[in-house]
């Protein structure tokens, strides 16, 4: 595998080379590492469609279709309500983003050329290029986590196969978990 970078390793040609040899306990490591960097890619979305969520909203207010006060409406905006159809995995998830400071300045470095923390003094030139930029970049994030989700569930699909056909079984599991 090549690369120091996480999302690197994880989308490598060779990242699942010999999975099905491995031992089970490297499988599930490739799995954990796979499954960070989904929850930091899904961190950095969210992230990006909070800040998409605003410029709509404003350019919506302009338009006369929103509430006179982006501010007494931002907790209204920001609420997590459906922007269409599902279209994730409903994977359940007890991971936290790693390098969130990061991956804050990453989305902020995406349109520095537009301050966000004012939209109303912006321009609307501005705004549709800060749109446009957020956009694109959350439909990159959004075709790699697919990537990294197939890696995920190749690895899941390995261990699965193993308990399965008797390679693995519980009282192994059992005794590779450490105790406190």
């Amino acid at each position: 595998m090549t690369g120091n970078r996480r999302i690197d390793r994880v989308l490598a040609e060779d990242y699942l080379s010999g999975l099905r040899t491995a031992p089970l306990a490297e499988v599930r490591e490739l799995r954990t590492e796979a499954e960070q960097e989904e929850v930091d890619l899904s961190y950095i979305r969210r992230m990006i469609q909070g800040r998409l969520d605003v410029i709509r909203a404003e350019l919506n207010r302009r338009e006369g279709n929103g509430s006179g006060n982006l501010v007494e409406d931002l907790a209204g905006i920001l609420a997590d309500e459906p922007r269409g159809p599902a279209r994730g995995l409903g994977r359940h998830v007890t991971v936290e983003p790693s390098r969130a400071d990061s991956h804050r300045r990453y989305v902020e470095a995406l349109v520095a050329d537009v301050d966000l923390s004012d939209v109303a003094s912006r321009s609307a030139d501005q705004l549709a290029h800060a749109m446009r930029t957020l956009s694109e970049e959350e439909q990159t994030l959004s075709s790699k986590r697919r990537e990294v989700q197939a890696v995920m569930d190749a690895c899941s699909a390995e261990i699965t196969r193993r308990y399965r056909d008797g390679e693995a079984d519980v009282d192994t599991l059992l005794g590779e978990q450490p105790t406190s």
